[in-house]
């Protein structure tokens, strides 16, 4: 087995090609080894000498090719052992044949689909949000899966919620001035951290992540309300900034075009009593109904 010793002074497995056959081969040696030991009884009878040899010899080899057999499907490997040692893995699909003192443990290397629990983190501002992710893994080396972590199928559910919860005390759940990064507005970026961040994490299984991202996320139930009026609030005051904005210009316009066709002498009370009047207008919530002015602005 190849080993490396890593930092912390644990030996990592690496996996190597194991020295196993094709079973087909093999197969025939078992079907001559029973047609010997069916010949070999019919003719004890006639030599009894030659006959008891020839089922001994069939017994011999039929029990030791049977136990060798093993199947492999497609996007299957099998990690053979000799007395606890790791020799190689196999990954050839078929019929496949190993000396009967070797162990053959089988892994599969499919595509997993996994989504996490929904699990409660506070986020880079101290707010807590509930949090899930989905993950597709596969296991790429059978000898750091089976060898270097002792389940690795809970090995990587436990680090799919450490890594969320890494990824979800990194960044703020959302930001009204859209000036940082955030869980909510930023799903790719966080997402492709979240991924790099597992397969650190899952490198030691031999493990690596194909694709990842999040499935939940919220505010925790006991901010949720106050957060969504605090949005709620962001949004109006947003709105009217624009609306007066907006209705700024408007009125420096008409003021212009009114001064440069020189509709009518507008002096600085006129000019104020036509802004607040335009500015009424445009950021009322309301329709204004118009009052007609006979007089004079100055009686």
């Amino acid at each position: 087995m190849t080993e490396s010793t890593h930092a912390s002074g644990l030996t990592r497995s690496r996996e190597i090609p194991a020295s196993a056959s094709s079973g087909y081969l093999m197969l025939v040696v078992m079907l001559a080894a029973l047609v010997a030991i069916g010949v070999g009884a019919a003719g004890v009878k006639m030599n009894p000498g030659f006959g008891l040899a020839l089922v001994i010899a069939g017994a011999i080899v039929f029990t030791f090719v049977a136990p060798g057999f093993y199947m492999l499907q497609p996007n299957q490997a099998a990690a053979i052992t000799l007395f606890g040692s790791y020799k190689g893995s196999d990954r050839d699909t078929g019929l496949r044949w190993i000396l009967p003192w070797m162990g053959k443990k089988k892994v599969s290397l499919r595509a997993n689909n996994l989504i996490s629990e929904r699990i409660k983190v506070n986020d880079l501002r101290g707010n807590p949000i509930e949090m899930a992710a989905q993950v597709v893994w596969r296991v790429t080396d059978t000898a750091q899966a089976l060898f270097d972590v002792d389940d690795y199928k809970a090995f990587v559910m436990v680090q799919i919620e450490a890594a969320v919860r890494t990824i979800g005390s990194r960044y703020p759940y959302d930001d009204f001035t859209h000036q940082e990064i955030t869980l909510r507005g930023n799903h790719d970026q966080v997402g492709a951290e979240l991924r790099a961040e597992l397969m650190a994490r899952l490198a030691v299984a031999g493990i690596t992540v194909d694709e990842c991202g999040f499935t939940h996320l919220a505010y925790a139930q006991e901010i949720a309300g106050a957060m969504l009026r605090r949005q709620q609030a962001e949004a109006v005051v947003a709105a009217r900034k624009t609306l007066v904005e907006g209705a700024v210009g408007m009125v420096e316009m008409a003021l212009d075009m009114l001064s440069e066709k020189n509709v009518v002498e507008l002096d600085d009370e006129r000019r104020a009593a036509m802004v607040s009047n335009l500015m009424v207008v445009l950021c009322g919530e309301r329709d204004t109904q118009p009052v007609v002015n006979a007089g004079s602005l100055y009686q």
